[in-house]
């Protein structure tokens, strides 16, 4: 038997740049923001069902949208465990569960010594409060659909969750310890980064199916990273146009160097002209970014570390609908050479064609004098 845990409003703060959902899923439905882990987990059902062994699984989940909608809509096996009753509220013109993190772990709890793996739909919050009950007696799989997903528990798309799923039933996918980490969400949205381990997990790991835990600059890169900001900074400086200008320490310092009062933790859009640089939007929302997205934009990423990610994880604000008229040749990618050391990045927005557009090769400064081309899968 296998364990399923959705958490239905996980993801929700990512478009509009609340850099997480808990204790704003209102402010976030304010800012415009929409469901975005129903969707999610469908992609990972519709996939699983394309496997012959998805007809012998059968589901231990929780009621409503904490799982039983999803595979019901899809056909699967389940068992529906005892919980409370969920009831809906309306916010503005959206709909949404009363559920919570006390629910994920009531699940939790109810899934141990019933099932061989348990796998969840959620970013790092529903990974910690999993851990919290499970800690290493049953292995714990996530489906990315938060907005951070930083800990070391999560497949890299939801389609590859259905794969890394079915891998385990194979016994073809080893066990390995990782590491689940959270940041506090209120420190995060005052650009404050205060992280810490929450516990270690089971995971089952089938190649690179499964992303690592984020990693932090190394400090013998820390001198090599500055000289890198200065340069990226002189060159966009000397360049005019519409900048959107990526989250991350690596993109703060060259924020830093541009002379604007640029966000740690979000993307910033600016415009240059004349040697002059001018904030236009600080800490934009995928909204903000589209009014300028006709304007032929550059966009300044870096990567995150461990998790190889481009887009896809804490900057959901370049959505497919931002991206999608964005040249490739527009994306300027910085990045220490340990970050990029695997010899690729990944690249997950929801939207197949705009990620195809991405992959293939892309150069990565990693120095003010050096590009390495890398590969985007």
């Amino acid at each position: 038997m296998i364990g399923l845990i959705v958490n239905p409003i996980a993801g929700m703060g990512g478009k509009v740049a609340l850099k997480g959902t808990d204790g704003v899923v209102e402010e976030a439905i304010r800012r415009g923001a929409k469901p975005v882990s129903p969707d999610l987990v469908r992609l990972f059902l519709r996939e699983l069902s394309h496997y012959p062994e998805s007809d012998s699984i059968l589901f231990l989940t929780g009621p409503g949208p904490l799982g039983e909608d999803y595979l019901r809509e899809f056909g699967f096996r389940f068992e529906v465990l005892p919980l409370r009753k969920i009831h809906y509220r309306r916010v503005l013109d959206v709909y949404i569960p009363d559920t919570s993190a006390k629910d994920t772990r009531e699940l939790a709890r109810e899934m141990l010594g019933r099932t061989k793996l348990i796998v969840f739909a959620g970013g790092d919050g529903t990974a910690k409060d999993v851990v919290s009950i499970v800690d290493r007696k049953v292995p714990i799989l996530g489906i990315p659909t938060g907005v951070k997903m930083y800990s070391g528990v999560f497949a890299i798309s939801p389609e590859k969750a259905a794969e890394v799923l079915v891998r385990f039933l194979r016994g073809e996918a080893k066990l390995e310890e990782r590491e689940v980490r959270d940041i506090d969400e209120d420190s995060f949205r005052r650009d404050e980064i205060r992280a810490r381990t929450y516990g270690k997990a089971l995971v089952p790991v089938f190649e690179n199916l499964v992303q690592g835990s984020k990693e932090s600059v190394k400090a013998e890169e820390g001198e090599d990273l500055e000289a890198l900001a200065d340069a990226i900074a002189e060159e966009i400086i000397e360049s005019d146009g519409i900048y959107f200008l990526g989250s991350g320490s690596t993109l703060k310092m060259i924020k830093d160097r541009l002379g604007i009062d640029g966000t740690l933790l979000g993307v910033d859009v600016v415009e240059v002209r004349n040697g002059k640089v001018k904030l236009l939007v600080k800490d934009a929302t995928e909204r903000d970014l589209l009014r300028f997205a006709d304007r032929k934009p550059k966009i300044v990423v870096t990567v995150v570390g461990g998790a190889n990610f481009l887009f896809g994880r804490g900057n959901q604000q370049f959505s497919p609908a931002v991206l999608r008229g964005i040249p490739k040749e527009n994306l300027i990618v910085v990045a220490t050479p340990s970050k990029v050391r695997n010899g690729y990045i990944r690249i997950y927005t929801g939207d197949r064609e705009v990620d195809d557009k991405f992959r293939g090769y892309i150069r990565v400064r990693v120095s003010p004098w050096i590009e390495k081309l890398v590969r985007v899968v």
